[in-house]
């Protein structure tokens, strides 16, 4: 199968230097991607496409990654021929394709020519059209509400016949427009806020402020690592895990109540800035969106952004929440931030919702700020791609590899994993991870549970907020 990749627009119109930088790069992240899959998947890249060829058993993660790579645009799967120039050799060609596709239905002929040939692409839509109408056996031709579409790219004398058209993510090549840091809480706004700057083409690393609870921390993980994996793979990214339970305690001891939400926020800009510095990182990235909660005015944000002099995007500034979980839907977080364990951090009784810049200095002042350098000096990080290792090695939940008598498998993926990798010879019951934390007390608690889901993150996260819950009947399943 072929396929030609198509490129943003926004790419097309750059100069030539930059615009060449940009596919060499697309080009380049599309060949680490695709290496991955298999060493004999071959690209070639052109001043305005990049074109791909892959074996049938390929065909589905190729697809995949190049409709979810960011730079591209479009992705037409084609079927190539050499056809030469001569426009009767190229009608039938394409009839030996396509009369099949226009039985008994209305039909038309779109084609782009591009290279030297003695006719247009009208006088090439027309002529092929005439062609497939004699030779097929049409319902006829419609040009303007066609049941099939025939599409046709000529190059020279290469023909490409469109069997499929796909939209790609869009912006622009990961590794073209620098790095920033986001701060993730692993819920809706946090997570959508990092996919954006990532289809914008920014190296976008990862920083997680532990509040407390091991059960968090792996669920930001777990949504950090499907980002990565679904929109950014082509560049490793780091983790950051920043202990603040001794901050909050420090901001319960040391602000008043109606200013801790927005003491939080400033810290976590603090701290995110020193890490960001150290990691040559020059900008930030949170899920803020205007007056979505009371830390979120244009005064408090205004006032948060005040402590930090680094650069702080907010993609969903000015998005609603039904915007927001749409895009959640769109690229499958929805459920990972549904089911991500709730902790209140920090909760404000009356909180200030046109904060003082003068009474914010003065509640700042009474803040012990050593206590914000150990944690920045605690901090952990990892690279995105090794989570799942450091889950596995972290053992929150004891992980079994055999079954016990009395225990039931609870298999947590999806019906698409779950039908592509059936889990065969145990005791199962089917259950998607967004609904476990919902069901799993209906279920027979006599009896023993190993949750399992492919990688061991899901399961981890979701048995240790279950045993959070009070459950101590729930292990991990990882055979062998």
């Amino acid at each position: 199968m072929k396929f030609i990749v198509k490129l943003f627009p926004e790419i097309m119109v750059k100069g030539t230097a930059v615009k060449k930088k940009m596919v060499s790069q697309l080009h380049d992240n599309l060949r680490t991607l695709l290496l991955r899959v298999n060493k004999d998947i071959q690209t070639k890249r052109f001043w305005d496409k990049i074109e791909v060829q892959t074996d049938d058993q390929y065909l589905e993660a190729v697809r995949r990654i190049l409709t979810q790579t960011p730079g591209v645009e479009q992705v037409l799967e084609v079927i190539q021929l050499q056809a030469g120039k001569d426009l009767e050799a190229i009608a039938d060609k394409v009839a030996e394709v396509a009369c099949p596709w226009i039985e008994g239905k209305t039909f038309v002929v779109r084609a782009r020519r591009s290279g030297t040939h003695e006719f247009s692409s009208y006088e090439a839509e027309r002529f092929i059209g005439g062609v497939l109408f004699e030779k097929g056996n049409p319902a006829g031709v419609d040009l303007h509400n066609p049941q099939v579409k025939v599409e046709l790219e000529i190059h020279q004398n290469e023909l490409n016949i469109v069997t499929a058209k796909r939209t790609g993510l869009g912006g622009y090549p990961m590794g073209t427009q620098g790095a920033l840091l986001s701060l993730m809480s692993g819920g809706f706004d946090s997570t959508i806020a990092s996919y954006l700057t990532m289809k914008r083409g920014l190296k976008t690393h990862f920083v997680f402020f532990n509040l407390g609870g091991a059960a968090h921390e792996i669920g930001v993980k777990q949504v950090a690592l499907y980002l990565w994996s679904q929109f950014g793979a082509s560049h490793r990214v780091s983790f950051v895990t920043v202990p603040f339970e001794e901050v909050v305690g420090e901001i319960f001891r040391s602000t008043h109540e109606s200013y801790m939400g927005v003491t939080l926020k400033r810290l976590m800009l603090m701290a995110s800035e020193r890490i960001a510095k150290e990691m040559g990182i020059d900008a930030l990235v949170t899920g803020e969106s205007v007056a979505q909660v009371s830390s979120q005015t244009l005064r408090n944000l205004a006032v948060i952004d005040s402590v930090t002099n680094m650069l702080v995007l907010r993609p969903l500034a000015t998005m609603n929440k039904p915007e927001i979980m749409a895009m959640a839907d769109q690229i499958g977080t929805r459920h990972f931030a549904e089911s991500m364990p709730e902790f209140c951090g920090v909760i404000s009784k009356n909180p200030v919702t046109n904060a003082s810049f003068e009474r914010m200095k003065k509640e700042a002042a009474r803040f012990d700020y050593s206590v914000l350098d150990r944690a920045v000096a605690d901090a952990m990080t990892i690279p995105v791609d090794k989570i799942v290792e450091d889950v596995a090695e972290s053992a929150y939940v004891e992980v079994l590899q055999q079954v016990p008598e009395d225990t039931v498998v609870i298999d947590i993926r999806s019906e698409t994993e779950r039908q592509a990798r059936p889990l065969e010879d145990v005791e199962l019951i089917t259950m998607p991870f967004h609904e476990l934390n919902k069901q799993f007390s209906k279920l027979d608690q006599t009896k023993n549970y190993l949750l399992y889901c492919e990688k061991g993150v899901m399961s981890q996260l979701h048995a240790q907020y279950l045993k959070d819950k009070g459950f101590e009947n729930v292990k991990v399943y990882r055979p062998v």
